[in-house]
This record gives structure tokens, C-alpha cells and sequence, in this order.
């Protein structure tokens, strides 16, 4: 069983663990994992279209001096096609490491084809290398003090990124 694997199982048992505690204690049913809910087609359509919502803020908070939250967006871009490859494949995520390790999972069933240099946009990662790690951007620029990512290499990169990334959702989701 791969890491992979095992992590989805682990989400998967969370999830239904913080829904029985909900239901026992008469609450709100959430949870901070993974449920299997069966095909979603419209929720995948739904967190595409917020996707590219996102794309376009990339540049509307930059048109506004507020590129510093461009970041943040480049960052809910990827995060939403990973939620709609999800729903396409009949899970429900409330955990953004379950959710990267659900699509790092249905790639190596070969249920997606999907390069890993998008999943590793998403990872923490202690190798300082040429890889745009977005989790690490958007931390960067929403919990530092700077008020402008004006590495404008580093944006075009963002957005091309953001753009493959959809482009490739879209196929898996149109499938």
C-alpha cells in the first residue's frame, strides 16, 4: 500500500469518525477529511468555474495593487481543480493534505493523468529548486508583510501554471 494510499484511508476514516462524533453530539455534521459521496458532476463543473475565477484574480488584484493576494489566488486556482478532479471521482474534501494525497492516489490507480509538478505545487518543500511551489508562495505573501509580489517572472509563471492546470481538469472532469 502506498503512502498515497494509506493517507486516503486515513482522511477517509477521519471524516466518518468527525461525523459520528457530530451526530452524537447532536451538531452541525463536518469534518476535516475525506468522504466517499459518489459522482458529483456539477460540484466538479462548479469548482472549475471557481478555478478560473481565481485565475482571473491573479491579475485583477494586480490591476488594483493588491498582487501581494495574487498569490492566494494562484494558490485556490489549483486547489479547486484538485476539489473538482475530486468530485468527479465521488469524494468530498474538507482537508487540503487529504486532498493532495487523493489526487497524488487516483493518479497512481491511472485513473488521472495528471503531471506531477501540479501536485508538488501544493507540497511544502525544503528544496530550494526552480519549482513554483504555490503553498509556499501564497504562505509567503499572505502571512508576510509584503504588499506586492512584483516578481513578474514569478507571476507569468503562476498564471501559466494556473492555466495548464485547468486545461487538464477541464479533460478530466469532461471525460
Amino acid at each position: 500500500m502506498s503512502q498515497a494510499s494509506e493517507h486516503v484511508e486515513w482522511c477517509l476514516n477521519k471524516a466518518q469518525k468527525e461525523i459520528e462524533d457530530c451526530k452524537n453530539l447532536d451538531k452541525r455534521l463536518k469534518h476535516r477529511g475525506l468522504l466517499k459521496v459518489g459522482l458529483r458532476i456539477v460540484d466538479a463543473k462548479k469548482h472549475l468555474v471557481k478555478a478560473e475565477h481565481n485565475l482571473e484574480g491573479i491579475d485583477k488584484f494586480s490591476e488594483i495593487g493588491f498582487s501581494d493576494w495574487s498569490a492566494s489566488a494562484g494558490f485556490y486556482c489549483v486547489y479547486h481543480c484538485f476539489l473538482a478532479i475530486a468530485a468527479k471521482f465521488g469524494y468530498e474534501s474538507s482537508n487540503q493534505t487529504c486532498t493532495i494525497s487523493l489526487i497524488r492516489f487516483l493518479k497512481e490507480q491511472n485513473k488521472i493523468d495528471i503531471d506531477e509538478k501540479f501536485i508538488e505545487l501544493l507540497e511544502y518543500s525544503d528544496v530550494e529548486d526552480e519549482t513554483l511551489h504555490v503553498i509556499t508562495l501564497r504562505e509567503e505573501y499572505t502571512y508576510g508583510t509584503q504588499t506586492s509580489l512584483k516578481d513578474g517572472p514569478k507571476m507569468n509563471r503562476l498564471k501559466n501554471l494556473c492555466k495548464n492546470i485547468i486545461d487538464i481538469t477541464k479533460e478530466i472532469v469532461h471525460k
